[in-house]
């Protein structure tokens, strides 16, 4: 079992614990610890894992380490009225090479997949990502992505995989499993405009800082189609998140990264979610370790919200409106129970006809109205067609 390989949390962080009240998070859980070992999984939902892997960074020598300083936030906070169990696994070793890093974390977060828990990443660079969505090959299925990040990350296809080129491998890696990647909060002096236009060119969803930050709401639909989150905390401002290298002044707030991150926990979709980049040299203190606690506290109370709902499996609580675009029609539901919004696509695939629902705002529905195909919806067709 790939899970044996796995190392315990820091004695310090579980130390700590002894200190907490005993209606605290790390008093709450099961924490794979030196002395009890490994906890049985039967019954848990969500696992956190740390990952101290990170060869592959670019200019941010230093992430991987200090992870039992965010277990120490972790721990210390109290659970919401939480019905989910959760476990810390401890920390996915690193291999002699970092392909033998890459090969131990698919197969880990693979198992966790498999027996239906949602691992938490924390620690290590954003090329773990890659690893991340190779673990879903054996689930056989394709695969969104969602990544919170002020570049793509296309890079160039160099003979090493890393931190800024890890989006261009997994576009042009076989099997490609991937049917939809979407960045929230690109800064377009970052990229360049060949990798905005080839975003649009493979139908990839970009969203600018500025847009999503005039309405925190707006990206509630790109995460509830995602499998899997990847975060890189140098989306968010240096200010609010000083432990990365390449920290810069503009991102997001830290209440809005712990927003977008209860939207990622409430998606019924989401099976991994990772925070990346954190690098202890440079954190003032403990800023950046106390908010990347904040923001898996915030995932894990998401998760804990989830509503079953897809309209195609049952209208019954859900309103339809019918409109016609040009000469298309496009049916969009409504849930009466969270009043999240769906819009239908019919397609042909091996020439049968067949529809599929995704995600979608009020606005979608207001912009159909005036005549104008959702972007959302024609990006779909086209992938679909």
């Amino acid at each position: 079992m790939s899970l044996e390989l796995l190392l315990p949390v820091e004695e310090k962080a579980v130390a700590h614990t002894a200190l907490q009240s005993d209606l605290s998070l790390g008093k709450n859980i099961k924490i794979h610890s030196k002395q009890d070992g490994l906890p049985e999984l039967e019954d848990i939902n969500i696992a956190i894992l740390g990952v101290t892997e990170a060869r592959g960074a670019v200019d941010n020598i230093g992430t991987g380490k200090g992870l039992d300083i965010i277990r120490k936030f972790i721990y210390q906070m109290f659970p919401g009225n939480w019905h989910m169990k959760i476990a810390d696994l401890g920390n996915i070793p690193k291999g002699k090479e970092i392909g033998d890093s890459y090969f131990v974390i698919q197969e880990i977060i693979g198992e966790l997949l498999e027996r239906n828990i949602i691992p938490v990443i924390i620690g290590g660079s954003q090329d773990i990502t890659y690893a991340c969505y190779r673990a879903y090959d054996r689930l056989n299925k394709p695969v969104n992505i969602v990544s919170v990040d002020n570049r793509f990350d296309l890079g160039e296809m160099t003979p090493k995989l890393n931190s800024h080129n890890y989006l261009h491998y997994i576009v042009m890696d076989k099997p490609n499993n991937m049917f939809n990647f979407s960045n929230i909060g690109f800064q377009t002096f970052f990229n360049s405009q060949e990798e905005i236009d080839l975003m649009d060119k493979l139908y990839f969803d970009a969203y600018r800082l500025g847009q999503v930050t005039n309405d925190i709401t707006s990206v509630e639909p790109v995460l509830r189609d995602a499998d899997i989150v990847s975060i890189d905390l140098g989306a968010v401002r240096i200010s609010d998140a000083p432990a990365n290298n390449n920290g810069v002044p503009n991102g997001f707030f830290g209440d809005q990264i712990c927003a977008i991150s209860r939207y990622a926990g409430i998606s019924n979709k989401v099976s991994s979610f990772g925070i990346y980049e954190f690098n202890p040299k440079f954190d003032q203190r403990e800023n950046t370790a106390h908010l990347i606690a904040q923001m898996v506290w915030y995932f894990i109370e998401g998760v804990n919200l989830r509503i079953n709902e897809y309209p195609l499996e049952s209208v019954k609580n859900y309103k339809k409106y019918i409109v016609l675009v040009e000469n298309e029609t496009i049916n969009f539901y409504k849930s009466d129970k969270s009043e999240r919004w769906w819009m239908e696509i019919h397609y042909s695939h091996n020439n049968s006809d067949k529809s599929t629902l995704i995600p979608c705002t009020y606005h979608d529905y207001l912009t159909a109205n005036n005549q104008i195909i959702p972007e959302r919806w024609l990006k779909t067709f086209r992938k679909l067609n």
